[in-house]
């Protein structure tokens, strides 16, 4: 009879990004945009608006634990051009160790003027966004969107999923361009992608 092995299995680190996640949601809901990461399918439909030619940094705002993050780099992103800005200093730490090329700012991407100013070298490429937008009053979205167009470079997609059936800012922007993907049932609870750009 084989002896029964005492060495216990490993954790998957999904299980333990959405423990991570859970906890953080349960002390800090507001800050943090969901109660488990995004799910795969959400994570790539994301990173399929950034174009990997672009030149110039891809700014991901509010990363977690990073499963957008790896959708980029599974897209073809260089974690060289990644700029994460996070809030929590416990996923800041996470992505320093997961993403060591990548540059993570600890910094709250509301005030994204006060994060970015020193740490872009040219206008970003694109910006995604895993925030919860939609708990945050209308003027706070708009002064985000504001100030992400700012560090944009002018066309380059800023990128922002909902679980909201509205989107999570207005599509009547003046001079700017919205679109939006189909909704992504497979995702808990169900997303949409809606992707903002700020004509040429």
């Amino acid at each position: 009879m084989p002896l029964q092995s005492s060495v216990r299995p490993l954790k998957k680190p999904r299980l333990d990004d959405e423990v991570r996640f859970l906890r953080s949601w349960i002390e800090k809901p507001l800050h943090v945009g969901a109660v488990m990461p995004s799910s795969r399918l959400l994570a790539r439909t994301m990173a399929q608006y950034v174009d990997v030619r672009s030149e110039g940094p891809v700014v991901e705002l509010g990363p977690g634990t990073g499963a957008i993050t790896n959708a980029l780099i599974e897209h073809g992103v260089d974690q060289k051009r990644l700029v994460l800005v996070e809030y929590n200093p416990g996923f800041c730490a996470l992505l320093r160790e997961r993403y060591p090329q990548a540059k993570v700012v600890q910094g709250d991407a509301y005030k994204l003027r006060d994060s970015l100013w020193d740490v872009l070298p040219t206008p970003a490429a694109a910006m995604v966004s895993g925030l919860p937008l939609v708990t945050k009053p209308m003027i706070t979205r708009l002064r985000l969107i504001r100030d992400a167009f700012a560090a944009l470079a002018p066309g380059a997609p800023f990128v922002q999923f909902t679980y909201s059936v509205v989107p999570p800012i207005p599509k009547s922007l003046p001079g700017v361009s919205t679109e939006a993907s189909e909704r992504i049932w497979m995702n808990l609870p169900p997303a949409r992608v809606w992707v903002y750009r700020k004509g040429r």
